[in-house]
């Protein structure tokens, strides 16, 4: 016990005399980390807002001219029978020219009630795992090779340009993560290691009267370990003050799980832990 509460008194004797070695280190990895913290909280904005925009993607199925109304019940059952579709309604002539009417605000069919040359078709919904171009591809395919189908109509363009941009995020993310990571494991090796070099009279002198590497090691690690974690906590912290005097009318911050900004809190500091070890390993020797 008094081993352990010597070693928490040696790391608060550290923090006390190195103030500005361990301020600067705070402080490099808290920027570090807030950079980070604010990739994140766009990517799952941008993935909540990717979803909401997948879940108003829909396919139009135009039916032939030539089948009867009392055909369209067994088109539709086709149709809803390809694996994916979630929902399908029925869009009557009448339908289309009250679409087109609330569309264009004003009816371009008055006066020709009995000739409505426009085509009925089919609004489908789709379940979200089937939200991807190629399954949409295959699927535009299976409806097209039906008889009683003329054409099938869903925006493809906009789809591959959207699947495009989620696809640089995560990479940008990936990118980022590593080199955040990378700059991180540094810095608090560096700041260690000189924390270290000014104890470096002090560290010998206990070695001489007996006291054991890892005994020597434990505060400068713990002081990786607090400065990790703490540095991540603050990230957070700005972050969150920051939102709430901050408000977007097109879209709102989608803020991680508190316990997923816990998890890479203690990940932070698990990762000042590990450079803490980097930092004084020569003791070890």
């Amino acid at each position: 016990m008094s081993r352990l509460a010597h070693i928490f008194k040696e790391f608060g004797r550290n923090i006390y005399r190195f103030p500005f070695t361990a301020l600067g280190s705070l402080l490099s990895l808290g920027l570090l980390f807030l950079l980070f913290d604010l990739y994140w909280i766009g990517s799952v904005t941008f993935e909540k807002t990717y979803v909401h925009l997948l879940s108003d993607l829909e396919m139009e199925v135009f039916i032939a001219e030539e089948v009867v109304e009392a055909q369209i019940p067994d088109v539709q059952a086709a149709v809803a029978g390809i694996e994916g579709v979630s929902s399908i309604r029925y869009i009557s002539k009448l339908d289309a020219r009250e679409i087109m009417h609330a569309s264009l605000g004003v009816d371009l069919l008055a006066g020709y009630d009995t000739l409505n040359p426009l085509p009925r078709s089919f609004i489908v919904d789709f379940e979200t795992p089937y939200l991807a171009s190629d399954q949409m591809v295959e699927i535009a395919a299976q409806m097209k090779g039906m008889p009683m189908v003329t054409e099938v109509y869903y925006n493809e363009e906009w789809l591959k340009k959207t699947e495009g941009t989620r696809s640089i995020i995560l990479r940008v993310g990936m990118a980022l993560g590593i080199l955040i990571l990378v700059t991180a494991v540094i810095s608090t090796v560096n700041s260690i290691r000189l924390t270290t070099r000014m104890r470096s009279e002090g560290l010998a002198q206990m070695r001489l009267l007996g006291a054991g590497r890892l005994f020597l090691a434990a505060p400068l690690v713990i002081e990786g370990f607090v400065i990790g974690a703490l540095s991540a906590a603050i990230g957070w912290g700005v972050l969150m003050y920051g939102a709430g005097k901050v408000t977007f009318t097109q879209f709102d911050l989608v803020f991680p799980h508190l316990r997923e900004i816990a998890l890479f809190c203690g990940a932070a500091g698990f990762l000042g832990l590990i450079s803490g070890y980097f930092g004084v390993r020569k003791l070890l020797k």
